[in-house]
């Protein structure tokens, strides 16, 4: 069966640090003009292929990059809860691309995997969830919404890497992943992103 990795789409930035309320942004209007991109893309673009089944992360961002191809698909989003970031239940929300473009030590600290107090364990987290999917899909196309972590993590477990972080998936980025009856898993693309490129669709709002 084969994996596609999809990280989500521009979300908005969220501050509930006066309420301690956990930061679930949605997609923003650009980041909704990036999930809409990814469904045309994977439906009818120049490459357009089967997808069997579409999962998502509990996190809004995620599931509603996913849902513009799910719905053409006619198909449900599952919610498999293992694949969610690692900063569930932070109560502040800023995308990277923003926090790079700021200049901001916490974009630096995000990449060095400082955010993390244990990254093997979050590592071994989204493995798990991962693999559940792989599980209850033999032979079929899975695209799965996540995050940008998420799929460092599991990259970083299919290639054997030490380092959690590793690379920084893009917005809507597909990374894929053949996974093998036998247990082989090995990747097949990192950060495919044509579908913006052939929509004139920019990464990022900054």
């Amino acid at each position: 069966m084969e994996l596609l990795l999809i990280r989500h789409a521009l979300p908005t930035t969220v501050d509930n640090r006066d309420t301690g309320r956990e930061a679930d942004p949605d997609l923003s209007d650009l980041g909704r003009r990036q999930a809409a991109a990814l469904a045309d893309w994977l439906c009818t673009g120049p490459t357009a292929e089967p997808v069997d089944a579409v999962y998502a992360s509990p996190k809004a961002r995620a599931v509603q990059t996913v849902a513009p191809l799910a719905e053409r698909l006619d198909l449900e989003v599952v919610i498999e809860p293992l694949v969610n970031e690692y900063d569930a239940g932070e109560p502040e929300y800023v995308p990277m691309e923003r926090l790079r473009a700021l200049g901001d030590p916490r974009w630096g600290a995000i990449m060095a995997g400082e955010d993390l107090d244990d990254p093997e364990a979050f590592r071994d987290q989204v493995v798990i969830g991962m693999e559940r999917i792989i599980a209850a899909n033999p032979g079929r196309t899975v695209a799965v919404g996540c995050h940008g972590g998420v799929v460092a993590a599991y990259l970083s477990h299919v290639l054997g890497t030490d380092r959690v972080m590793f690379f920084e998936a893009r917005y809507t980025a597909i990374s894929r992943v053949a996974a093998s009856s036998s247990g082989h898993r090995s990747l097949r693309s990192v950060n495919e992103l044509d579908h913006l490129r052939l929509a004139g669709i920019p990464l990022s709002d900054v």
